[in-house]
């Protein structure tokens, strides 16, 4: 397919007729003032980045590596590189620098786009990994790419791409400790950007006037699936504004329900939105929809939130590795079920086998595979890993344990069993623990993950100290903070004579987890 298949098409499809329009507001909470942007500055912004982006002659398809703090910039950034026909590789801007060397060195970027305070240091990692151009960007709209682009034209032929080309590299912990590059092409993130355009009954900003349109409440980060692919992706394709938050803040979030018709978020956002007194059925009276996703919502949440508001939060299920896969129904919202992830989304297939492969019938639980046209293109630079974690059929093993009710819908009742979802983020063990195993002292380590009220799961570390050494939690905690992203970094750490091991000689995590239940909740 030629130039239609480049999803920047495909988004800029939806924008309204009238380009003056706001297309997205800056609200805070660290804005000092409103920022507009309009249509017309998203394409002529993206524009001149892709301009630029041009005019360094890059290779066709080179990675385009950015952690910067989250700022409409950022985004116009990714829409360059859509339009460019490169590769968006978004980098947590959580992620130290023993992190961001793994990446740098695995995807071999040709530009990488950081912050203008970590230019010192994040640049000598670049240049000497072999990066030829480093650019800085600010949320104050500060930096060398922004310098850069002010001299680009404001308009650009969008690049042809074909539905297989990659659009972008998501970096997934992997449970051997080795972050994983999910490929996602333009043809994956285009059908689920239409599958979710349609079930999610967004309105078709284009042919309406502005007061008809949807708004967005956009305060989800812009690295990962639900703020890029899923929210961004929903505004845009539908013409919606955005009420833009560089951050989540409950009170701004509350403050601008009423002139909002959608909110997404992660289940730790709900459980702080129902802390704030001014949550009433009143101030949502516009909300047609709050979506919640990248980790398990608790049923006391589901419920609360609907006595508290008359809205039924929608659950969703979605992987880095695949954007959304399931949704409870847009329609009737009675429809919605606490505690299950709703049917397959059109287009999806979804099938729970067991051990040796066989599928399952309704009502058993076991391994969740999936095939269809999101499912991505396999892991960069891993093609062995690729194809263990597909079946010989093409199904995606996603690692996740669940059932199927009657009538469809999918309820997951565990994951690969090492993950820990902390807060929205995926934690793998592994990788933690080879940090940890690296601080002296430390004999060895078993990363978990408990329960915990406000993130859904929290990281827990068990350790054992060398013969003759002493472990000093907090300090192993304060180690670990200058190494890695802090949502890594354990909430607590125990420090333990041994670890319980299997007839085998493997650590027995599930015993470390019904020790350490309650540390953070009553039981």
């Amino acid at each position: 397919m030629g130039q239609d298949a480049n999803l920047f098409g495909l988004l800029r499809s939806g924008f309204p007729r009238t380009l003056d329009d706001t297309a997205i507001e800056v609200v805070g909470p660290s804005a000092h003032e409103p920022r507009y942007y309009t249509w017309r500055d998203l394409d002529e912004g993206s524009a001149m980045l892709a301009n630029l982006l041009a005019s360094l002659e890059l290779p066709p398809q080179s990675r385009i590596a950015v952690q910067v703090d989250k700022c409409v910039e950022a985004l116009l950034l990714y829409l360059a590189v859509l339009r460019a026909g490169h590769v968006f590789l978004p980098l947590n801007t959580a992620y130290q620098e023993a992190e961001l060397a793994y990446f740098i060195g695995n995807a071999e970027p040709a530009v990488l786009v950081c912050r203008p305070q970590q230019f010192g240091w994040i640049s000598r990692l670049a240049f000497t990994a072999g990066v030829e151009h480093v650019f800085t960007l600010g949320d104050d709209r500060s930096g060398t790419l922004l310098d850069r682009a002010a001299w680009q034209p404001r308009e650009h032929a969008v690049v042809s791409r074909g539905v297989d080309d990659l659009a972008a590299i998501l970096y997934t912990s992997g449970t051997t400790g080795r972050s994983k590059g999910a490929m996602l092409t333009h043809g994956n993130l285009a059908s689920n950007a239409e599958v979710l355009h349609r079930t999610w009954h967004w309105r078709e900003g284009r042919e309406l006037p502005r007061e008809r349109r949807d708004v967005l409440i956009h305060a989800l980060p812009i690295f990962h699936v639900h703020g890029l692919f899923v929210a961004s992706h929903g505004a845009l394709r539908a013409g919606a504004k955005m009420l833009w938050l560089d951050r989540f803040d409950a009170g701004t979030v509350v403050a601008r329900l009423p002139e909002a018709s959608v909110f997404m978020g992660v289940p730790t956002l709900y459980v702080r939105l129902l802390a704030e007194a001014g949550l009433t059925a009143a101030r949502c009276a516009t909300m047609r929809l709050f979506v919640s996703g990248s980790a398990p919502l608790l049923l006391e949440t589901f419920r609360e939130f609907r006595l508290r508001t008359g809205h039924t939060i929608l659950e969703r299920y979605g992987m880095s590795e695949t954007v959304m896969l399931t949704s409870n129904p847009y329609a009737p919202d009675s429809a919605r079920r606490g505690g299950t992830v709703g049917p397959p989304l059109p287009g999806v297939g979804l099938r729970i086998v067991g051990d040796r492969g066989q599928p399952l019938a309704a009502g058993e639980i076991g391994g969740v595979e999936v095939r269809g046209p999101n499912v991505f293109k396999g892991y960069w630079r891993m093609p062995e890993k690729t194809a263990d974690d597909f079946t010989t059929d093409l199904w995606f093993k996603t690692g996740d344990v669940g059932r199927l009710d009657d009538d469809g819908y999918l309820s997951i009742v565990g994951r690969s069993k090492d993950l820990v979802i902390t807060g929205g983020y995926n934690v793998y063990p592994a990788e933690v623990e080879g940090f940890i195993n690296e601080i002296p002292g430390v004999a060895e380590s078993a990363v978990i993950g408990v329960p915990h009220p406000d993130f859904g799961e929290a990281v827990v570390a068990v350790l054992t100290a060398r013969h003759g050494a002493t472990l000093d939690p907090s300090a192993v905690q304060a180690t670990l903070k200058g190494r890695i992203a802090g949502f890594k970094v354990p909430k607590a750490v125990v420090v333990a004579t041994e670890l319980p091991r299997n007839a085998m000689g493997k650590v027995q995590k599930n015993l470390l987890r019904e020790a350490h239940h309650a540390l953070f909740v009553k039981v």
